[in-house]
């Protein structure tokens, strides 16, 4: 920029030059050609320091020296040249100023316009929240689905809403109530993947349950690049924490997304473990597993107990079992004991729970006996 104003002033002097040239000769034509222009008029110092140099007069001079009179055919200087090169870059500074964008035109949105569309915290009204239980262990056939149903028909006898939620892609808590799992057009894989509302997906039998399907499957496939991920069946509670006192939760048989994400929502677990020495194998990462949750997701996930099913008191394996359990795990195995019997595998057939279609066998009494020992000790 300082380079254009000096040009401007070299093009304001060749005018004057060409308008002076006409009046009397001077030494412009050799400052054109060469492209320079003359150097400005020397402070006095520098003039004495020049006359200093000079060739000494023949005859001393007695009085100062004269100063030349201006010809008055010679137009004088308005202004310094500096003066005159300060003030065509204040003009140049100045339209460089008009043209150049400001940074509300080059930072958009800023953070102030951000601010108008962020929505004010409100502060969260205290509301009942159901007691979230889920059924894990990553070994098949330890009843896990029996005792999910079972207990929550038992809760429902003494009083209580509750809410079943099926997450097993295998969809056998959602056969034991009637549904056809292949027949379901919206199931909890709407819910977790669409977020899609839990409420249209629950049905109404023997207990609320909000039924899987054959596409849950497909579920943790579809939720790996969801962003909060683990946290997808917890943001779904939300909407009925408020309308039911107990929500179970059967899981499948493994330690993936859908098991963690019953985990993550939950407040206690309840682990089902078959009296044999392979089901409490798989307690050791499963303990694992509910620490990393604890210790990143959700550090209030407790072991509510560890109830033994399947038990057969003719065998010592399995009272060997469940010594091992209570010497491990003290006050942590639940009393009751969930023994074999043929009505477990009947009951599904019927689409029913074992309270409701044999309420007075045997059977029914353990699920109701487990109901009671829960409850006493989430009110202790």
């Amino acid at each position: 920029m300082r380079i254009t104003a000096q040009m401007r002033i070299l093009s304001r002097k060749n005018h004057a030059r060409e308008d002076s040239t006409s009046k009397t000769e001077t030494v412009e034509p050799v400052e054109r050609e060469s492209g320079f222009e003359a150097p400005p008029v020397a402070d006095a110092p520098v003039a004495d320091a020049v006359a200093s140099s000079a060739p000494a007069p023949a005859e001393p001079v007695a009085t100062a020296q004269p100063e030349p009179e201006a010809d008055a055919g010679v137009k004088a200087p308005a202004a310094p040249v500096e003066e005159e090169l300060a003030r065509v870059e204040e003009e140049a500074a100045a339209e460089q100023t008009e043209i150049r964008m400001k940074a509300s035109d080059l930072l958009a949105p800023t953070k102030r316009d951000l601010s108008d569309h962020i929505k004010p915290a409100v502060p969260e009204v205290p509301t009942d929240r159901a007691e979230v239980i889920s059924f894990a262990n990553q070994k098949g056939g330890v009843a896990k689905t029996t005792s999910t149903l079972n207990l929550a028909v038992a809760l429902s006898e003494l009083g209580n809403r509750v809410l079943c939620i099926d997450l097993d892609p295998q969809g056998n808590l959602t056969m034991s109530q009637g549904i056809d799992p292949d027949k379901v057009e919206l199931s909890m894989y709407n819910v977790l993947v669409d977020d899609l509302p839990i409420s249209e997906i629950i049905a109404h039998r023997e207990i609320d349950i909000a039924v899987a399907s054959l596409d849950l499957a497909g579920a943790e496939i579809a939720m790996s690049t969801k962003i909060g991920r683990e946290r997808s069946l917890e943001k779904a509670l939300r909407e009925v924490h408020g309308e039911y006192d107990y929500i179970c939760i059967d899981t499948p048989p493994s330690l993936g997304l859908l098991t963690i994400n019953a985990l993550t929502a939950s407040s206690k677990v309840i682990i089902p473990v078959q009296c044999e020495y392979l089901s409490m194998r798989g307690l050791v990462q499963l303990q694992s597993t509910l620490k990393m949750i604890q210790e990143n997701l959700n550090p209030n996930v407790q072991i509510e107990g560890i109830l033994p099913t399947m038990f057969d008191s003719r065998t010592l394996h399995a009272r060997e079992a469940v010594s091992i359990l209570e010497e491990n795990f003290g006050d942590l195995v639940f009393k009751s004991r969930i023994r074999k019997a043929v009505k477990f595998a009947e009951a599904p057939v019927r689409g029913a729970s074992v309270l409701k279609y044999d309420p007075d066998s045997r059977a029914a009494s353990y699920y109701r006996n487990l109901a009671k020992e829960v409850l006493r000790d989430g009110s202790s």
